[in-house]
């Protein structure tokens, strides 16, 4: 499964509006792959850890996006550390790029600060600046800025994730209800949950501006190869409710 963190107080008190998980998605499902969950959290040091170490445990592959500067603000790389119990080094790779960035001119300890990864950890290249972001275990931490943080996470879909490629493939089908609620839709949905066990049953409704119901779209999504006949079913259930539907 696929899972994302997206870091920052500035998303969470509205000063910057949240990019990462409308690209992620996007980049994921072009490859035919899902992303299985993501979570925004704040700057707060316990509770990324604590983050941190429920993810490090399980098999997932996990995007993590901002933190990883060398602020007071930014705590993503040393709580990377502390939910795996290693201590921060600075990685030589990281060092070389970072001095790379600044030929002729002598890296600062802030500047190689942001070199300094979990112990263990790989280098993410950043085709923007040369200051990487790193990879540890499944788990890869890039910066919070789009224009880096997307080529970078490309790159390790590309290099370290090819071989899953389309092996989490959907397709997609829906129509429009009228008519009814979507309780009334309840039985219709179960029956093909029932019957097609490589999909999933989703029923979005929309009202108008006095809060008056219009429709409800109810559609399916899953195994390609169950989309179509799972459609088909729904729409004679719905039928056989005395539901109109496009």
């Amino acid at each position: 499964m696929f899972g994302a963190f997206i870091i920052g107080d500035e998303l969470l008190v509205g000063k910057r509006e949240d990019k990462h998980l409308a690209f992620l998605i996007g980049a994921l499902a072009r490859r035919g792959l899902r992303l299985g969950w993501a979570h925004y959290l704040g700057d707060e040091p316990a509770r990324l850890t604590e983050a941190f170490g429920r993810s490090f445990a399980s098999a997932d592959v996990v995007f993590s996006f901002g933190g990883i500067g060398a602020t007071p603000d930014d705590h993503t790389r040393q709580c990377a550390a502390a939910a795996l119990g290693v201590p921060l080094k600075l990685h030589p790779d990281a060092e070389r790029e970072i001095r790379g960035r600044f030929p002729g001119v002598e890296a600062t300890r802030e500047r190689l600060q942001m070199g300094e990864f979990p112990q263990g950890a790989a280098i993410i290249p950043n085709p923007v600046n040369r200051i990487p972001g790193f990879t540890l275990r499944e788990h890869h931490f890039v910066p919070g800025f789009p224009q880096m943080a997307w080529p970078m996470v490309e790159w390790v879909l590309e290099t370290r994730y090819r071989s899953r490629f389309d092996s989490q493939k959907w397709g997609e089908a829906s129509m429009l209800v009228f008519q009814a609620g979507e309780s009334q839709l309840i039985p219709a949905m179960q029956a093909v949950e029932r019957e097609f066990r490589g999909v999933k049953v989703f029923s979005l409704p929309s009202m108008g501006p006095d809060g008056a119901r219009i429709h409800v779209e109810l559609g399916v999504r899953g195994d390609p190869a169950q989309v179509q006949a799972a459609m088909d079913t729904l729409r004679r259930e719905v039928g056989s409710a005395g539901f109109p539907y496009k």
